[in-house]
């Protein structure tokens, strides 16, 4: 069976990157690139300490509008499905890489697997719940990480071919936790950081960069504290702070995105984290690390119902309060799987 499989920015190499080296036993995959996440520090640096294999193809589709990036990804994909004669088409997440991976499968009648199916933050104006949405809506196979995100399928009437499966980024974490380790005190060292006493904070969402009173509080809030915050920025965030004249105080530590097991380190030392990414606030669960989530909701609704993970949105007081006081219980239930993820992927997809 061929299979092409689509990615395009860092939470997808991640992914990517536990599903491949199994599918890659049994089956031919096409790793097709397209390009969202361009530079080195948000793919290149991915790839090379995720050790996955070098994309057979790469779009090159770069930054842009939604509109005008979905666009030149549909061509491409479509180009590729095409030449290739996939059998089927396997997309990760909520990006607009998986949006255009989606439809261009599904418009030439090619089976579609949606890796994280179901997941639902109920907020439509996030880009990342239409593409979610629309991508389980013309998927064959939903691969999904918990019950809850069976129950939102469920509810908008798609109830075949969905499977519990668990999570991908666990089995890559596993993976990576052993490796990590081993480099974990030259990072703290390069960093000038110790453990458990600094916090680690990412932002990156549109929603939140993009809108200069909502950037402004988040940075106000940081400088807010006297404490160590390592900010690992976004080139997205890094280019807004610079348009609106914002600055950091020198106890926030501005540094460039981090390879997966830098960030695996600096998230498991950490005293507790700051993001509005999804993947991050998994991370933190797994790592039984106190996540502040800098969104008014998450669709990884059952981190916070099990005390550790708390959102905050962009409200300067909250996260600053947050920061001083927010504490989770001691008990840290099993959530997302047991880290065999891939291999329960693969063995659907080849049913």
């Amino acid at each position: 069976m061929k299979v092409v499989t689509v990615v395009g920015a860092r939470p997808q190499f991640i992914k990517a990157a536990a599903v491949s080296r199994v599918l890659r036993q049994r089956h031919t995959e096409i790793l097709v690139h397209t390009g969202q996440h361009y530079d080195y520090e948000m793919s290149g640096i991915f790839f090379e300490g995720l050790e996955i294999p070098a994309p057979e193809v790469n779009l090159e589709v770069g930054s842009g509008t939604h509109g005008s990036q979905t666009g030149k990804m549909l061509a491409g994909i479509e180009e590729v499905l095409q030449a290739e004669r996939a059998d089927q088409v396997l997309v990760y997440g909520d990006t607009n890489s998986t949006l255009a991976g989606a439809l261009a499968a599904s418009k030439l009648h090619i089976p579609v697997a949606h890796v994280e199916a179901g997941l639902r933050s109920f907020n439509r104006l996030m880009p990342e719940e239409i593409n979610r949405v629309v991508a389980d809506h013309v998927s064959e196979l939903l691969f999904c990480p918990s019950y809850v995100a069976v129950k939102n399928l469920s509810a908008e009437g798609i109830t075949r071919g969905v499977h519990v499966v668990g999570d991908v980024m666990l089995d890559v974490l596993n993976w990576a936790r052993a490796r990590a380790e081993k480099k974990a005190d030259a990072v703290l060292q390069k960093f000038g950081l110790e453990a458990k006493r600094y916090l680690l904070a990412t932002v990156h969402r549109s929603e939140n960069t993009d809108d200069p009173q909502k950037l402004s509080a988040v940075l106000d809030a940081f400088n807010g504290r006297d404490e160590t915050i390592l900010f690992p920025m976004h080139p997205r965030t890094r280019k807004m702070i610079k348009a609106q004249g914002l600055s950091l105080k020198p106890h926030v530590r501005v540094v460039e995105p981090l390879g997966y097991f830098d960030m695996v380190v600096a998230s498991a030392a950490a005293r507790a984290i700051l993001t509005d990414s999804g993947g991050v606030q998994k991370e933190a669960y797994w790592l039984g690390v106190p996540c502040i989530t800098l969104r008014e909701q998450t669709e990884w609704v059952e981190t916070v119902e099990n005390g550790w993970n708390i959102l905050v949105g962009t409200n300067g007081e909250k996260i600053l309060t947050a920061m001083q006081d927010f504490a989770p219980p001691s008990k840290r239930p099993l959530l997302y799987g047991d880290g065999e993820t891939a291999e329960r992927c693969v063995a659907l997809l080849g049913n």
